[in-house]
């Protein structure tokens, strides 16, 4: 018979309420000293995690396999995953836990990134190496900067996850024997999601990006559905939610200012605009969400 593998909040902390946070981040050191130095087998259902391996050494499992621990490097692991750890006493590190909702990007998102962050990784870090170098220092900034709280914490803790996941991720791919795919579909994916970033705040309509891709809006939709089963509009209104949902907690501005900044002149079709994607109005969401962080 199998033994039931535990699910946890933080390792070692049962669940049975809703997180009180979006983010948290201690020492490997703090947490695994009281387990004599070995996280067992154990899953996080609505957590994505990353552990900065500073000094030290260990394994890493994965399910049934071993990893072989040295540092420098990034361990990833996404919700739902079986794993555990064995650390040696001289450990030094960081573990970061984000609520998965409050990715960038979320774990299986039909792109090469979602697909990344939806598999277990560890990435060795050269610190001679300048984006190595880079996730390394972003790493120890985020831990710092959850320590301390100055203004602006939650908005400088969500960039410093999104560019340390993100250049993790180059390196990952570039170590990897894997070659990434050259499918001209992707490569127009890629594209989009980049024009999509510039513009969303000025509401172009599909009919725009197809021209900039060289594609005809037909073609465009066509495209999209095959790679991500939604529509360019779709696409462009997701964006413009998760930067409103962004705005919302990570800013004091009223929710006529942010929907000002977002592009919308009339504030009552802005919050038409969020209930219809969310289900609930700006106000509310924003309401419900800082209560559901307040201690983070």
């Amino acid at each position: 018979m199998s033994r039931q593998i535990p699910t946890y909040e933080l390792y070692g902390e049962n669940i049975g309420r809703s997180p009180e946070f979006w983010l948290h981040c201690e020492t490997i050191r703090s947490r695994s000293s009281l387990h004599q130095w070995e996280i067992r087998l154990h899953r996080h259902e609505s957590f994505f995690q990353i552990l900065y391996i500073e000094a030290g050494s260990g394994d890493a499992i994965f399910g049934e396999k071993s990893h072989a621990i040295r540092p420098p490097a990034v361990i990833t692991v996404p919700p739902g995953l079986h794993h555990g750890f064995r650390f040696s006493r001289d450990i030094d590190g960081l573990v970061i836990t984000i609520l998965r909702s409050h990715l960038s990007h979320p774990p299986g998102e039909r792109s090469h990134h979602g697909e990344w962050l939806a598999t277990p990784h560890l990435t060795p870090l050269d610190p001679d190496h300048a984006e190595a170098a880079h996730v390394m220092q972003t790493l120890r900034r985020l831990g710092d900067e959850f320590e301390n709280r100055r203004s602006g914490r939650n908005e400088v803790l969500a960039a410093y996850v999104a560019l340390a996941l993100r250049l993790t991720a180059r390196i990952s791919h570039e170590g990897s024997t894997r070659e990434l795919s050259s499918n001209e579909n992707e490569r127009r994916m890629e594209m989009l999601g980049e024009l999509i970033q510039q513009h969303f705040r000025s509401h172009k309509p599909a009919s725009f990006y197809a021209r900039e891709l060289g594609l005809s809006p037909t073609h465009l939709t066509r495209i999209v559905r095959s790679m991500t089963g939604s529509t360019p509009h779709e696409l462009i209104a997701g964006q413009l939610v998760e930067e409103a949902k962004r705005q919302l907690v990570f800013t004091l501005g009223s929710v006529q200012e942010i929907g000002f900044r977002l592009g919308f002149t009339d504030p009552a079709y802005f919050s038409r605009f969020f209930l219809k994607y969310t289900g609930e109005t700006p106000r509310v969401w924003r309401m419900k969400e800082k209560i559901r962080l307040d201690g983070a």
